[in-house]
């Protein structure tokens, strides 16, 4: 990912039994690019062996505070001093306590205290636990001190409870982590909304008119530009993607709630990225009861949708990016739709089949922007064709 790549992340691990998902964490850390430094208390090791994190990051992992095997005679220090980030998950109860009360008891509340650089909790405990006065307190202290609170999710709990204490998932521990080294990108203090995913236009309570997008696309672009220290909007169409952590999410379902809510969001906004394949037309009536088959055609008249880009500002304070999806003439209708909506880029893709990237994790396109320039990529992450649009963002917007 583009903000963990050679940076430094120590993770500490507690005695919880969901140090066993800390092992995917630290994997998914390490194949980011992330340098993981894994420090331990002892009681972590009962649940899961230093060998394990050992295994899945390549480096030395910290257990004991007086071993003299390690490589400095203040490893502590030296890790608190070289960190970009320091996460621990799972965090108890106990290590919550240490670190609110300022107690380095194990390598991992000494590490933590070592350290000036942005911290991140993950608690997991039994939800009475976590519910209890003491607990609470020591986060909203720690909360109050800068530390980033992620966590715990709702669930079935080890001790077959539901509740609140569950770990939060990986992906969203990385959202986080991602989060807080983005704040001081190039894209800091920058406003960008995007939207994603397909509108749907109601026929009647149980049907409706619609597109093939997934929303990952869009998605991809809030994550790539949070992780440019933006401050992301989304305004989102009904998909089945994971919230990204640290962007406001502002949930649509029609073509009209789509133009309602990016208009209000680009008030104050520097970018706007319209990923969203938003319906062109709509149903003329939409009944408001299931609409009974019987063995009579039936016949639907659809209206235009509000065109959401031509609709906005044409002032270059808002730099505007659209998407052409498109099954033939790529760049001629791409570069028209650049024109007739005062776009600043256009991305075009062709939907033919199998170069269809509907769903994919990949995509192919092809940067167009008013100046002339055509840019065709080769296939790419969706992640990675992001950030080359957010090059050519932050190029217009002075901040690359």
């Amino acid at each position: 990912m583009y903000n963990l790549i050679d940076r430094q992340v120590v993770l500490g691990i507690t005695g919880s039994i969901a140090a066993y998902k800390a092992a995917d964490l630290a994997s998914k850390l390490t194949q980011a690019g992330a340098l993981v430094d894994v420090v331990m208390t002892e009681a972590a090791t009962r649940f899961v062996t230093p060998l394990t994190f050992k295994g899945v990051t390549g480096r030395q992992v910290y257990v004991d505070m007086f071993s003299d095997a390690s490589p400095s005679a203040e490893i502590h220090v030296e890790l608190g001093r070289q960190a970009d980030v320091v996460v621990i998950a799972p965090a108890t109860a106990t290590l919550i306590a240490r670190l609110a009360l300022g107690l380095a008891e194990d390598m991992v509340s000494l590490t933590a205290l070592a350290t000036k650089a942005p911290i991140v909790i993950c608690p997991a405990m039994d939800a009475n636990m976590f519910e209890n006065v003491a607990v609470q307190t020591n986060l909203a202290t720690l909360t109050e001190r800068g530390v980033l609170i992620v966590g715990p999710e709702r669930g079935r709990l080890a001790s077959g409870h539901m509740g609140a204490g569950r770990l939060a998932d990986t992906e969203t521990i990385m959202g986080a982590v991602r989060y807080l080294l983005g704040r001081d990108g190039a894209l800091a203090g920058m406003k960008i909304v995007v939207s994603a995913g397909g509108t749907q236009e109601p026929i009647d309570p149980v049907r409706f008119v619609g597109n093939y997008s997934s929303g990952k696309m869009g998605y991809a672009l809030a994550e790539a530009a949070r992780d440019r220290g933006a401050q992301v909007v989304l305004v989102a169409a009904p998909t089945s993607l994971t919230d990204p952590y640290g962007v406001k999410l502002v949930r649509v379902r029609q073509a009209q709630e789509m133009r309602d809510a990016v208009a209000a969001e680009c008030q104050e906004a520097q970018a706007v990225i319209m990923a969203a394949a938003v319906a062109d037309y709509q149903p003329a009536q939409s009944s408001s009861r299931k609409i009974k088959r019987n063995q009579k055609e039936l016949t639907l008249e659809l209206k235009p949708t509000p065109d959401i880009l031509a609709g906005l500002s044409r002032d270059d304070h808002l730099i505007k990016v659209g998407f052409a999806a498109e099954s033939n003439d790529l760049v001629a209708n791409a570069r028209n739709k650049l024109k007739t909506k005062g776009l600043h880029i256009v991305v075009a893709n062709d939907v033919n089949p199998p170069a269809s990237v509907f769903g994919s994790d990949t995509n192919k396109v092809v940067l167009l922007d008013r100046n002339g320039g055509v840019d065709e990529l080769p296939v790419l992450p969706k992640y990675e064709v992001a950030q080359r649009i957010l090059d050519r963002v932050a190029g217009l917007l002075n901040r690359g």
